[in-house]
């Protein structure tokens, strides 16, 4: 029979000719009348011929071969050995009927326990895999059936998803205790100014010196404000601004701190001369109006503080509340940034009683680095307007660069609801051009005020943190939007923020938890604001702090 499969075979019997390849692959019928007789048989015949015979066999061999090739096939292409006659069946079924293997549903009680219905007890901690490969292993071993691959697979996730949670919260708890404490080196620099203030007369100069006071009051030159208790943040603001301003002898920069820090910054500046600039350097206590008459935003400052530790509970309170998710427990750790309760966050919505006899200022947040020359800041028009600022809502940046004002206030407050549009574009602080000729005919402070105590009022409700909410109600229909290339943020907010991008503007702001004077700093960042801190200072290299 196979040398007869391997040659050419001609059956010429009843004019029905057979043609077959050597490889079995063709195969031609050429039918005459024989054949014609020949599938005419009566069923009550017991005669069996032997064309009867070969026919048949021939047609067993060709279908036992096409079974073979596709079980062949089939193996090559990774399915599961098998050689019963029931597993050739469940792979020839779904090819001859048009149907593919594996398209089961998956069972019912499978959804029942993912979805928590099934009523099952649930495992202790020892009991759950640890990871995929034991899971998998414990399932093979065990044959188990699909509930108990649900049941386990459900508990493993579960466990998880706790341990991620827990690790984020904790990770955000670290980071907020590194942002808020004092660093060492930085408290290392204050006191060394402070002691240096008592002793060295040379630390306690004049700012500015006699013949320079009437500029403080010139409307013909460029007033730029800087209000810190920071002393290292400030020093890398000034210098990085006169260095790169084309007329710095036109330039004045009034920085504002509170009674602690006076001595250090009078002393560091009295000892890093930046002339041909003039500096002057001023404490809120020789602020007369500020000492003496009530400061709404004091008031509303204590109010503030002795809310948030009634409602807060303090950090780690709120890193134990399991019921919040890591993104809001890391909103609410910045709510108790020292930074939100400190009067120098709210200095700026006082600018027009600070400096009465000025027209326009820049604001300067300490948190800045000046890259560029800022003079042209006054050539733009701000078209009445009271508060030039870049936007928040367009950019690249999907984090940074995606804010509107449903991200900053509660829109599930009536209040809130009824007043502004949530999806109205936010702006930011940080580099501000106030025109305080047209902010002193507006009510824009008591606006401010009046919306700080309502927030108060409403168990802090209405905003969870920071002066910039208050600040976009209060300026509502009040700014005027800027080039983004005057003020690039999110600094201090991620990591993969663009170096080149970064260095390309004008001012770039290290807003967010890593300040580039923090261990946390993004390490391809901080050069950009490193390069200003003379490493050769002989306060910079006593207190060790980092300039790489």
């Amino acid at each position: 029979m196979e040398k007869a499969f391997r040659s050419l075979v001609a059956c010429r019997e009843t004019e029905m000719q057979l043609h077959v390849s050597p490889s079995l692959r063709h195969v031609t019928l050429s039918t005459g009348k024989g054949f014609k007789e020949f599938i005419k048989v009566k069923v009550g015949s017991r005669r069996v011929s032997y064309k009867t015979l070969f026919y048949t066999l021939l047609f067993i061999t060709f279908l036992l071969r096409f079974a073979f090739v596709i079980t062949a096939i089939d193996s090559l292409d990774g399915e599961d050995k098998c050689s019963s006659l029931g597993c050739m069946g469940r792979r020839l079924g779904p090819r001859l009927w048009g149907r593919r293997r594996g398209s089961a549903m998956v069972p019912e009680e499978m959804y029942q326990v993912l979805e928590g219905s099934d009523g099952g007890k649930a495992l202790d901690v020892a009991e759950i895999p640890q990871s995929l490969e034991k899971f998998v292993a414990e399932m093979k071993s065990n044959r188990s059936n699909a509930k108990t691959f649900a049941f386990k697979l459900k508990a493993m996730v579960e466990l998880l998803e706790q341990k991620t949670r827990a690790a984020k919260i904790q990770e955000y708890l670290y980071r907020h205790v590194a942002s808020t404490s004092i660093p060492k080196n930085l408290h290392c620099l204050a006191l060394r100014l402070a002691a240096e203030h008592s002793t060295n007369s040379g630390a306690r100069l004049q700012l500015p010196v006699p013949e320079s006071v009437p500029s403080l009051v010139d409307n013909s030159l460029f007033h730029f404000v800087l209000a810190t208790d920071n002393v290292l943040a400030a020093s890398v603001v000034a210098s990085s601004l006169v260095k790169n301003f084309l007329l710095p002898q036109k330039l004045v920069l009034h920085v504002i701190t509170d009674r602690k820090t006076y001595a250090p910054m009078q002393a560091w500046f009295s000892l890093h001369s930046l002339s041909p600039a003039i500096v002057e350097v001023r404490g809120l206590h020789h602020f007369d109006w500020f000492t003496k008459g009530k400061v709404p935003v004091l008031e509303a400052m204590e109010k503030d503080q002795k809310i948030r530790a009634e409602y807060r509970g303090g950090s780690i309170a709120i890193a134990q509340d399991g019921s919040d998710r890591p993104y809001v427990v890391a909103s609410k750790l910045q709510a108790l940034s020292p930074k939100y309760n400190s009067v120098m966050n709210h200095l700026r919505i006082y600018l027009p009683e600070l400096f009465p006899s000025l027209d326009k200022v820049v604001f300067l947040d300490d948190d800045i680095v000046v890259q560029s020359d800022l003079s042209p800041l006054w050539d733009i028009d701000l078209q009445g307007k009271v508060n030039g600022a870049v936007e928040t809502c367009k950019g690249d940046d999907k984090f940074v660069m995606s804010k509107k004002l449903r991200s900053y206030l509660n829109f599930s407050h009536p209040l809130i609801a009824q007043n502004f549009d949530p999806e109205k574009c936010a702006w930011a602080y940080g580099m501000n051009i106030f025109d305080l000729k047209a902010w002193r005919k507006t009510n824009i402070s008591q606006t401010y005020h009046s919306w700080l105590q309502q927030n108060l009022k409403s168990g802090l409700s209405l905003w969870q943190l920071g002066t910039l909410p208050p600040g976009l109600i209060a300026f509502h229909g009040h700014v005027h939007i800027i080039d983004p290339f005057w003020h690039m943020l999110g600094l201090g907010y991620q990591a993969n923020t663009s170096v080149e991008a970064a260095e390309k503007a004008a001012v770039i702001h290290f807003n967010g938890r890593a300040k580039p004077w923090l261990d946390i700093a993004f390490a391809q960042l901080r050069p950009l604001w490193a390069k200003y801190v003379d490493g050769s200072d002989k306060f910079i290299k006593s207190c060790k702090i980092k300039v790489s």
